[in-house]
């Protein structure tokens, strides 16, 4: 899934910025440069939606930018992030799976050197996200 949220970003001293999301309790990082916290707030966002999604809870409406109350130096900047290139970037561990088919689907599969894994794994992407996903 595709999420685009606003985070406020909070100079720091140092030159560094403090990134927060209000909408997102536990959602926070930092970064030395701005393109660092940008980074850095795409991975904070995509773990902490991954963590909603697979909880099965929730995932609260962004608020609008204008509605969040800011502190002197502080600004929003939205920050997006994609929870399934996440998941296959940091999830990507292969886990086994047993299934069923007809002998003479087998048979055939064997005697064409068919990679089962392969042919599930390309099947459920194509289920999952259409053609697209495939290339």
């Amino acid at each position: 899934m595709k999420y685009a949220y606003p985070a406020i970003f909070t100079p720091e001293e140092d030159g560094g910025y403090s990134v927060r999301f209000p909408d997102l309790e536990g959602c926070f990082t930092c970064g030395d440069t701005m393109a660092d916290a940008i980074f850095m707030a795409e991975d904070a966002l995509a773990l902490v939606l991954y963590g909603y999604e697979h909880d099965n809870r929730t995932i609260p409406a962004p608020s609008p930018a204008a509605a969040i109350p800011l502190e002197n130096n502080e600004f929003i900047n939205t920050v997006a992030c994609d929870t399934l290139e996440y998941r296959k970037r940091f999830h990507s561990r292969s886990v086994k799976k047993t299934l069923t088919i007809p002998e003479w689907l087998n048979e055939a599969a064997i005697a064409m050197n068919i990679n089962f894994s392969q042919v599930l794994q390309d099947a459920l992407m194509h289920k999952i996200n259409g053609d697209s996903f495939l290339s």
